[in-house]
């Protein structure tokens, strides 16, 4: 059997081929009456639209570009909860009815090809995830005029974002250490290009500040090789430190690891707190006491913010809040 077309539709329902086009491209303006006859006359005919018909009309393409802007080494995509964002961000498209192309930009060459490959209209808009200070991606995709959403906040200026509350989470940590009672409280920062670093080292240092207690850093790179070398020489610097709070769990993870070999009881001697609440945290030697990031939480915010946008929506920033799980390093 030939597929019916738009044409055998409208003579089913005794309207117009214009009127059905109305109807199945969900234009508001079609009468109920006509919209029910021509519903009818779709199901008994079992007719499926012509996608790339359909937008040309409506000038969509029901496709969305996640792309992930992340160093060769990977900091990014190789983190533990990085497929917990995908899946979420998947999960709501496909509830939306939308595709979703997954897009690495790793190079001046990549990003240059998701530009190109935005440009060319093949999405309707962009969910940027994880940029780095001096990435030009943000603002080279702002130019193309489609709807874009950060997942976190950028340095390129009017780029709608789903951020954490990255210093409230520093500060629910800092304040934890104190109240058991800590004195010397160290940090392990991620790279501070990063806002989520930096804002993760400003609640560290305003907490302390508040206290009239002194800052103690040490600089990582979000894995937990660059942990357990902060701690290591957090340790030479000052010996007399009873407490750490790394800016995220590998680090946090790494750290564990330097006090157990340099023969440091945590949390007897040094108490430890990460950030992420990644799956891992729950299964370290003592269990890992976490700042929790709502990440699909956050990643559900953001594809609703985007499809918003898309639809003529405001650019409304939303920041999500964190919670501490107490554990045993604590």
């Amino acid at each position: 059997m030939r597929r019916p077309t738009l044409e055998v539709v409208a003579a089913r329902a005794g309207v117009s081929k214009s009127s059905v086009s109305r109807v199945i491209n969900g234009e508001t303006t079609v009468a109920p009456q006509i919209r029910d006859v021509v519903m009818r006359a779709v199901h008994e005919l079992g007719y499926v639209p012509n996608g790339a018909a359909r937008n040309l009309v409506t000038r969509r393409t029901d496709t969305v570009a996640v792309v992930v802007s992340d160093p060769p080494q990977g900091v990014v995509s190789d983190d533990p909860l990085f497929s917990a964002v995908v899946r979420a961000v998947s999960r709501e498209l496909e509830k939306a009815g939308k595709r979703l192309v997954l897009m690495l930009a790793e190079s001046d060459q990549s990003r240059t090809r998701v530009v190109q490959y935005v440009a060319g209209g093949h999405v309707d808009g962009v969910l940027l995830v994880a940029l780095h200070g001096t990435d030009p991606l943000p603002a080279a995709l702002a130019r193309q005029g489609l709807p874009l959403v950060s997942f976190n906040r950028t340095w390129a200026q009017d780029v709608p974002y789903v951020a954490l509350d990255n210093a409230g989470g520093a500060a629910l940590a800092v304040r934890h250490l104190l109240e058991r009672g800590r004195r010397r409280i160290a940090t392990i920062t991620g790279p501070l290009e990063l806002h989520e670093a930096r804002e993760r080292l400003d609640g560290y240092r305003q907490t302390l500040r508040d206290t009239g207690r002194r800052s103690i850093v040490a600089l990582g790179d979000f894995t937990r090789t660059s942990g357990a070398e902060a701690m290591r020489q957090l340790l030479e610097d000052d010996p007399d430190l009873d407490a750490v709070f790394a800016a995220n769990d590998l680090m946090a993870i790494g750290a564990l690891r330097t006090l157990h070999r340099a023969g440091r009881r945590v949390p007897d001697d040094v108490a430890v707190i990460g950030f992420d609440d990644i799956e891992a945290a729950a299964y370290t030697s003592p269990a890992l006491t976490s700042v929790r990031s709502p990440m699909a939480d956050q990643a559900t915010a953001a594809v609703h913010l985007l499809l918003g946008l898309i639809d003529g929506g405001p650019a409304t920033p939303v920041i999500m809040p964190n919670e501490l799980v107490v554990r045993e390093s604590t």
